[in-house]
């Protein structure tokens, strides 16, 4: 009887760990199944915080720095004369800055007019997966521009408010898959001054935009703008661009087609004077170039 329970006793020992840690197991593997996935902001829907011309829904991250230069030649349909517009350029030079996850602002100046713009973006909202996912990207942006060319009466009572301009923009958005990114930004463009009693102080359009990636570094992009008003016929028109980006490492290289000479959202905008009906269109290129100017924040 002493032996049988010598045995016993010996076996229970030698079972216990095994039993001990299947049950250990378990109970990891219940906390594993019953923790729900985390909330995930989705990024990249875009390459940059434009799409060509008008904001897209991308946000850069928190202490990077976004350097663009944006020309904008003359029309192709000049011909060889003027080296199919390749004579002729306008620019804009700017500078965007990531301040949280979802606020960023930015300024440049162009030659168009000689104006200066600024302005700040900020979503509510943003694309996201996980926990407390959402399905779009709400972005917000107010934006202001100066004309800084001369006078063109200098006798008249000119006012400095007079070279003024003002937008506001909301931005719908969403990225579908890794290849195609969509988008609609309701807007309106307020001119203090405009050159005719006939147009309109307040412009309304909006702007669709979207980008398809082809490979892993090459994607194709849109962006087409619709006035609701203020649109004169034989004047201007809506301005739709055409557009091929390129990624190489920290710079996005973005070769586009455009009908509108203006960069900024006053001036593409109200201010588009060629149609692409009769073929008047300007080839250009824009270059981002991205810095960390801030440390990343070390996560333990």
């Amino acid at each position: 009887m002493k032996k049988q329970l010598l045995y016993f006793i010996l076996g229970l020992s030698l079972m216990l760990p095994s039993f001990l840690k299947a049950q250990k197991t378990e109970d990891l593997l219940s906390l594993v199944d019953n923790e729900k996935p985390k909330k995930e902001y989705v990024k990249y829907a875009f390459k940059s915080p434009r799409v060509i011309n008008g904001n897209s829904m991308e946000f850069l991250a928190p202490g990077v720095m976004d350097f663009r230069i944006l020309h904008r030649f003359g029309q192709i349909d000049q011909g060889f004369k003027n080296f199919f517009g390749l004579d002729q350029a306008s620019m804009r030079m700017s500078f965007d800055f990531g301040v949280t996850r979802n606020f960023m602002f930015g300024f440049g100046r162009s030659t168009f007019k000689k104006e200066l713009d600024g302005q700040i973006k900020y979503a509510p909202l943003m694309q996201s997966s996980g926990q407390g996912s959402f399905p779009f990207t709400l972005a917000l942006v107010a934006g202001m521009t100066m004309n800084t060319l001369p006078w063109a009466n200098p006798s008249n009572q000119n006012y400095f408010s007079s070279r003024l301009a003002y937008y506001y923009q909301t931005i719908i958005g969403r990225k579908f898959s890794e290849n195609l990114s969509l988008q609609i930004s309701p807007t309106m463009v307020h001119n203090n001054l405009v050159p005719l009693t006939s147009q309109p102080n307040d412009v309304f359009a909006t702007g669709f935009g979207g980008r398809y990636k082809v490979s892993k570094r090459i994607a194709l992009t849109w962006d087409y703008f619709y006035l609701f008003n203020g649109i004169q016929k034989g004047s201007n028109y809506n301005p739709l661009s055409l557009g091929v980006d390129i990624e190489t490492g920290g710079h996005v290289f973005q070769l586009h087609v455009s009908n509108a000479s203006g960069m900024n959202e006053r001036a593409f905008i109200t201010e588009t004077t060629n149609t692409w009906s009769k073929a008047e269109l300007r080839f250009g290129f824009n270059l981002s170039r991205v810095f960390q100017i801030k440390k990343k924040p070390n996560i333990l």
